[in-house]
């Protein structure tokens, strides 16, 4: 049996994963499960070719996903040793911002974190009780989404409310720090000495989020607290006055109720009545998904300005995940948005979508680059990458 590492990305819609070879982190099987929740379908590349079919119906959710899942690894390829397991998850809290060895005491840490993260934690948890289910005892790893911001500027942590409660954990965190963290690698590569400059990744995706960074290092972003800060998402609100949550509770709407409107009815899905799929609106004659469009970019535009203003500047723009990368006419709309700041676009280079999309002499460079989290996570166990909280456990 070949030795081999699991990483597992499990979001609130899809499951991606990867099998790895321990000798030279090369790749053997990588894919997603798409639609948790829905009709699951999962795609994957495998040593004898490619594999599409959709998930069996008894398993919905995501550990019974993961489960199905490594089951069907092991009937294509064989038993597999595996020798460690790392995971996305999205929040750490005040406590973790390194990878970090999961042993009970730390993942019982990591559910009381589950109500900051409600549609992620529990079921990045759950990717992990399913790999304990089938290989009890192998080292698990997390990667934390809120590690990449955790060095920010003190002011760009803080809200504006009594000074006890920023001693308590209430700070503004920040999320998608995995894809920020992959990119932040390959701006000098894409970008040159532009790349270590004043430069904002937009991470669009079903959930969006911008990263200002200089030096490769996170200033401020968008999201804060929780992940439903910041841009409009797929079905998340962005940002909100607070005032309209207290008059949903004097209407007498619950905290469950108030969850469910801000983190799984409005976004692109409320706003359209559609869809909270970028695809479904820009290919739709409606007039209401015209205007959930618009209203994304308008937050992203207005966002962009928030951060360029606070890094006095802005020498590059990058795009990435689902809808940075695969949606051409929202970079535009973004970019023609953003001429006050120099940008200018290179029509012919955004509609193929890769690496440098702003014009020659553009003050402002914009590009496209492919974000890989699972290459992040893979990083940490391949390199050791493990936090003091492992007790000196090692990994392979």
């Amino acid at each position: 049996m070949k030795p081999v590492w699991l990483v597992l990305n499990i979001g609130s819609s899809t499951v991606k994963f990867g099998l790895f070879d321990v000798a030279d982190a090369r790749p053997l099987v990588r894919g997603l499960i798409e639609g948790i929740g829905l009709q699951p379908r999962l795609k994957a590349s495998l040593p004898d070719g490619t594999l599409e079919l959709r998930a069996p119906a008894d398993a919905r959710d995501a550990k019974e996903l993961t489960l199905w899942l490594l089951g069907l690894l092991e009937g294509r390829l064989g038993p597999l040793d595996l020798h460690a397991a790392g995971h996305r998850v999205v929040h750490g809290g005040p406590d973790y911002n390194a990878p970090v060895l999961l042993t009970p005491e730390v993942i019982e840490r990591l559910e009381s974190f589950s109500p900051l993260a409600p549609s992620h934690q529990p079921f990045n948890l759950a990717g992990v009780r399913a790999v304990e289910a089938r290989w009890p005892g192998v080292p698990q790893i997390a990667c934390f989404d809120t590690a990449f911001h955790h060095d920010r500027p003190r002011l760009a942590r803080l809200y504006a409310l009594p000074r006890a409660m920023a001693e308590e954990g209430i700070l503004r965190y920040g999320f998608h720090g995995l894809s920020y963290d992959y990119i932040a690698g390959r701006l000098p590569e894409v970008l040159g000495e532009t790349g270590r400059g004043k430069v904002i990744v937009a991470h669009l995706g079903s959930g969006a989020s911008l990263c200002a960074m200089e030096n490769l290092r996170s200033l401020d972003t968008t999201m804060g607290f929780s992940a439903l800060d910041g841009l409009m998402m797929g079905t998340r609100c962005g940002q909100l006055d607070p005032g309209v949550i207290l008059h949903f509770l004097r209407q007498g709407l619950t905290g469950p109720e108030i969850e469910t409107i801000l983190g799984r009815q409005s976004g692109l899905a409320g706003v359209s009545g559609i869809s909270p799929d970028m695809r479904d609106l820009l290919a739709s004659d409606r007039p209401e998904a015209a205007e959930a469009v618009d209203l994304f970019v308008r937050f992203i535009l207005r966002q962009i300005g928030a951060l360029s203003a606070g890094m006095g500047g802005l020498d590059a723009l990058v795009f990435t995940a689902g809808i940075g990368q695969h949606a051409p006419e929202i970079r535009a709309r973004v970019m023609e948005g953003l001429g006050w700041l120099g940008l200018e676009m290179d029509a012919a280079a955004n509609g193929a979508g890769q690496g440098v999309i702003s014009a020659p002499g553009s003050r402002v460079t914009a590009a496209v680059i492919a974000t890989d989290e699972e290459a992040v996570i893979l990083r940490a166990l391949h390199c050791g990458e493990v936090a003091h909280y492992s007790a000196g456990v090692a990994l392979a």
